[in-house]
């Protein structure tokens, strides 16, 4: 009875020692490839295709204008004090081409531009953790980006 109490005490004891709860968010993580092409010239549409293990995935990537942060004013320098920025274009292009079933292996990838030429690398995608560590991963992704040539490398 006594060995049984004392556990029951180590137990209760010892059961806050594990440190702080981690807060993981539900937040997802697309499967896909995306593609950034900084200096278009010329381009307005793109067609992805991903191919691995005897399957290939083919879709539109939609593409959107680039923008980045532009200059930052702030008003004042105390704590009330606040400042801000603009989002500008870059004049370059994005998008994204979602790619169910995308594993973390070497995946052939063929991008075609407005000319329908194929411009292929291999990629390996990756799982994000858009939480972090100990929050479990996500995906997988991979980041492509188009060069003057409309030739690819892996951002």
């Amino acid at each position: 009875m006594r060995c049984a109490l004392g556990f029951v005490v180590f137990a209760a004891v010892t059961a806050g020692c594990a440190g702080p709860e981690r807060a993981c968010t539900a937040i997802g993580v697309p499967v896909g490839i995306s593609l950034s092409i900084p200096s278009p010239n010329g381009i307005s549409k793109a067609t992805l295709e991903a191919c691995w293990r005897g399957r290939c995935v083919t879709d539109e990537v939609g593409l959107h204008p680039e923008t980045s942060a532009g200059a930052t004013t702030c008003t004042g320098t105390g704590p009330d004090s606040s400042c801000g920025t603009s989002m500008v274009p870059t004049g370059g292009l994005h998008g994204f081409a979602t790619i169910p079933g995308l594993p973390a292996e070497p995946v052939k990838v063929t991008v075609r531009f407005d000319d329908g030429k194929p411009h292929t690398l291999e990629v390996t995608p990756s799982f994000a953790e858009p939480n972090g560590p100990g929050c479990g991963k996500d995906g997988p992704q991979a980041q492509l980006v188009a060069g003057p040539g409309h030739e690819l490398r892996v951002r």
